[in-house]
């Protein structure tokens, strides 16, 4: 790993939540970097097209327009083991409907589902419970 620090990435059409998740994250003390993307095609593109330095933690939102959360991870599933291998994804949505995080969790690319806002606490558990570092 990349000096004991990760690379985030959040996936989130709320530039407020994105803002949110940002500075958790910078306070989480655990980045290498992190990118916010409020299209989910543009993520997919920027992940296709780079390799991180470093593994990467995804949270994506489900609610989005364009290409949703659920959308994104189908995509993210086809993409070649070789370039999800640098990747783990957490699903983070204001959701508390039981059919939401039953799919979510059905996924086998994701690995948690946390509830907004992400707070450090949170994300330095989602972190520790994946052996991220």
């Amino acid at each position: 790993m990349n000096s004991g620090k990760i690379n985030f990435i959040v996936i989130d059409d709320s530039k407020l939540d994105c803002l949110i998740a940002e500075k958790m994250i910078q306070h989480s003390n655990l980045s290498a970097g992190t990118l916010i993307f409020t299209m989910a095609p543009d993520a997919l593109d920027y992940i296709t097209q780079h390799q991180p330095q470093a593994h990467t933690l995804l949270f994506v939102d489900i609610q989005m327009p364009v290409m949703n959360g659920f959308e994104f991870i189908e995509a993210f599933e086809k993409l070649p083991a070789a370039t999800k291998s640098h990747y783990s994804i957490a699903v983070v949505s204001s959701s508390i409907n039981e059919s939401d995080i039953a799919r979510a969790n059905s996924y086998a690319e994701v690995k948690r589902f946390i509830n907004k806002p992400l707070t450090t606490a949170t994300i330095k558990a989602v972190v520790a419970a994946l052996h991220l570092i």
